[in-house]
């Protein structure tokens, strides 16, 4: 059975120092699970790791396609599953690390995507969806309609995901089964991986602390000129680069709808409320270990030593 190491966790709560410790300690290589990292040109919104930080460990599914191109969880699990076997095959331990759960359970548990042929009929839903987003408050309207056939899975999902909320939308119409029921199914399946997943976490206070520092220091970086960079390359507003926080509330400056100051605050409350719903996700995954980071007073190192030890005693590596 493949090995495999999972760390993840809500937006800022720092595993990026801890991946690094564990992936030197343990001879591993990282697969990112962040939905937005894929993009290049997006390295300050998406807080990308650089280069120097990663201190030489290999990272994979980072800057691999243009902001013009579409990545889904279907493609995460396809790359993902062949980059496991590959390292693994290398002798050197996989180790997927981000805060997209959705992408990380299509991996763990190996969720069924069969792409059900399309008729007519639900093509026609899917664009006429479509359209309605495009009209006046027709995003909340969307999310206002998924509310109503799967409020579980519509409180996981904000509004402005627009992909996903037709994606629902058009899911039920199509099986008659609420798309949270059908994630409820997939997360029963037994793993193919012998695996660690372990989850970070700490107080909702400090945890939004860092989430407040951490956008200042975007806007000190330059958030704003990078924002203004895809804009000026003309990407359609409704692909899922463009969706990403840290963009979308930096548009709606650039088009007049806010303030930079309103822009920015509106960024601080999306990602709050995302960290809000990271963890609300992987609380109601299986075989998750949570690691209070205030439990070893947020030293990164001595929670890497905790990790390191327990995968070691446990794989004898």
């Amino acid at each position: 059975m493949e090995k495999l190491v999972i760390l993840t966790g809500p937006t800022a709560v720092g595993k990026t120092k801890i991946s690094i410790e564990l992936a030197k300690a343990l001879n591993g290589e990282i697969i990112s699970a962040d939905s937005m990292q894929v993009y290049r040109d997006m390295n300050i919104g998406t807080d990308k790791i650089t280069d120097e930080a990663m201190q030489g460990i290999k990272h994979h599914l980072i800057d691999i396609l243009d902001p013009s191109e579409e990545f889904n969880a279907f493609e995460f699990k396809k790359r993902a599953k062949e980059l496991i076997t590959d390292i693994n095959n290398r002798e050197k331990l996989p180790i997927i690390v981000g805060g997209t759960g959705f992408y990380i359970q299509t991996v763990l548990y190996d969720v069924d995507f069969s792409e059900n042929t399309e008729d007519a009929e639900i093509i026609k839903y899917k664009n006429e969806l479509t359209e309605i987003s495009k009209s006046p408050d027709g995003v909340h309207r969307l999310h206002e309609m998924l509310k109503e056939i799967d409020p579980e899975y519509a409180g996981d999902l904000h509004e402005n995901n627009i992909k996903r909320v037709i994606r629902a939308l058009s899911f039920y119409k199509e099986t008659g089964t609420r798309l949270s029921e059908h994630n409820k199914d997939q997360r029963d399946k037994q793993s193919p991986y012998d695996f660690f997943y372990f989850v970070l976490t700490d107080e909702r206070s400090v945890l939004y602390d860092r989430i407040e520092k951490r956008i200042d220091k975007m806007m000190d970086e330059g958030l704003l000129e990078e924002v203004k960079g895809l804009a000026a390359r003309n990407i359609d507003r409704q692909s899922t680069s463009m969706q990403a926080i840290g963009y979308k509330e930096i548009f709606s400056y650039l088009d007049g709808e806010n303030s930079l100051e309103e822009a920015v605050a509106l960024l601080k409350k999306n990602t709050r409320h995302f960290a809000k719903r990271q963890i609300t996700w992987f609380k109601r995954e299986k075989d998750v270990t949570w690691i209070d980071k205030s439990d070893f007073n947020r030293d990164d190192i001595k929670v890497s030593k905790e990790l390191i030890k327990r995968i070691k005693d446990r794989w004898e590596i």
